[in-house]
């Protein structure tokens, strides 16, 4: 009897002390976790061609190559696509805030169907907005420039992150397997369930809305528009997100071409915006599959829930968190069953 008792004891004291440490772990880690998380996906992303190498070299060598041709195809661009959308994005709050669109030819456009609307009286009233928005992002740009440091920091935990996920990935794996107090069964099924759903919101959703995002920036550069490519980064954005996608992006562009008298070019847009649009139907199929695993409620909950409590990296894994945990869930309710 004293024997069970002591060993009860144990193992309450065994679990303190992990889960204490899974709090302090939590804490060191908590400043730069979209860092690492953003290292998990691109493991997920890489991991194929990691297996594939390793076929020819040593695992090391295989994770350092893939690591060093991260940052030339994802990080490099990345960062240049980013900073030239900011770019044109200041450039078209600018040409707002001086009064550059054709708005009495809207306004006229619009009485037509019986919307009596002055856009002149609403950027009057909202030139205070505007200026305190400018201020904002410049007050941004400045804390972003002085933060460079810690944006260094937090790409090079992603990167030996990256590099260890690559490497040692069988290892985390067992580790992982022994950790967790189930069987080895159950795991299995569980690291299925993500892998299915890393699957859906990463290779699938991503994957559709990048192909989007591209399409309808080169149509917009063949139609002459400039700020192509914050208009791109914006399809992108809105191309993750279940029924909204691109029509967000190319139904108002295309009624401003209407009414600003350029109906060649609005007929254009319509057009390849609509032949986009409908694209979403038979590439996220082709490319996610009829699997279901990511309904339309836990992808907009997890998209925006994720930026909100991890930043930008929360727009891919937000989902893949929420996923997992009905998954959990619901292999708890079959062991109780």
């Amino acid at each position: 009897m004293a024997g069970t008792r002591s060993q009860f004891t144990e193992q309450r004291a065994l679990l303190a002390m992990a889960v204490l440490a899974v709090i302090v772990g939590g804490l060191v880690i908590r400043p730069y976790l979209q860092y690492v998380l953003f290292a998990v996906v691109l493991a997920y992303i890489w991991m194929p061609a990691q297996k594939r190498l390793e076929r020819f070299v040593r695992p090391l060598t295989a994770a350092l190559t893939i690591t060093v041709a991260a940052v030339l195809v994802i990080f490099i661009p990345s960062i240049y696509i980013l900073a030239r959308a900011v770019q044109q994005g200041l450039q078209l709050i600018e040409a707002l805030e001086a009064g550059e669109l054709n708005t009495a030819v809207i306004e006229q456009w619009l009485a037509r169907f019986g919307y009596d609307i002055s856009f002149e009286v609403g950027i009057d009233t909202s030139q205070e907005p505007i200026a305190q928005a400018l201020q904002r992002l410049t007050v941004g740009t400045i804390n972003i420039a002085r933060g460079v440091p810690d944006v260094l920091i937090g790409l090079t935990i992603t990167l030996f992150v990256l590099f260890t996920l690559l490497r040692d990935r069988e290892r985390l794996r067992r580790w992982a397997m022994d950790v967790v107090p189930v069987t080895d069964d159950l795991c299995e099924q569980y690291f299925a369930d993500l892998d299915r759903l890393m699957w859906a919101a990463v290779i699938g959703n991503v994957t559709v809305a990048a192909i989007q995002g591209v399409l309808f920036g080169l149509g917009l550069w063949f139609a002459g528009f400039s700020n192509v490519i914050f208009l791109g980064v914006a399809t992108f954005v809105v191309g993750v997100l279940p029924l909204i996608g691109v029509f967000a992006i190319w139904v108002p562009l295309a009624a401003y071409l209407f009414a600003t008298g350029s109906p060649l070019i609005g007929g254009f847009l319509v057009v390849f915006g609509s032949i986009i649009s409908v694209s979403d139907f038979y590439l996220r199929p082709a490319i996610i599959g009829h699997s279901g695993a990511l309904s339309a409620a836990i992808v907009v909950v997890g998209i925006f829930g994720g930026v909100v409590t991890i930043g930008a990296v929360g727009l891919f894994v937000g989902p893949v968190i929420l996923g997992g945990v009905k998954a959990a869930l619901d292999l708890y309710a079959e062991e109780r069953n």
